[in-house]
């Protein structure tokens, strides 16, 4: 049976470098992005995002994140992997997951699934997670 957990995160830092320009098609970005997370999961995250723009509004990003901190009462960090694409400035598909064997210290064995939204109201990151 898996617990949910929620919280906010507010985005630190953001150092974002072209790898990739052309003259036409979509541009390739690389992405250091540092996250403070509040809420059931008080935690610092450090991810790499490879982004990509189109040339309208198209999008999207995969990522690989290390999340360090609490979720309830225990301690440790774990790794999560997510991405989306968008159109029409709206997240057409996503997904994220614990990446298995990643967890450390009492996070050890976490396993689980994640969502990030961002609307007008701010950023939320949900986990589905249990303990194997």
């Amino acid at each position: 049976m898996s617990t949910h957990a929620r919280s906010t995160f507010k985005v630190a830092s953001w150092e974002q470098v072209p790898y990739e320009e052309p003259e036409q098609g979509a541009k390739l970005f690389r992405v250091e992005v540092k996250k403070i997370f509040s809420g059931d999961i008080e935690a610092e995250g450090t991810a790499i995002l490879l982004m990509c723009q189109g040339e309208n509004d198209g999008g999207g990003y995969v990522a690989t994140e290390r999340v360090t901190g609490h979720i309830g009462e225990r301690t440790g960090s774990f790794v999560i992997q997510h991405g989306g694409a968008m159109a029409d400035n709206a997240v057409t598909d996503s997904f994220g997951y614990i990446v298995p064997g990643s967890g450390t210290d009492d996070l050890k064995g976490l396993r689980g699934h994640c969502t990030f939204q961002h609307d007008d109201k701010g950023a939320t990151f949900t986990l589905d997670y249990e303990f194997i």
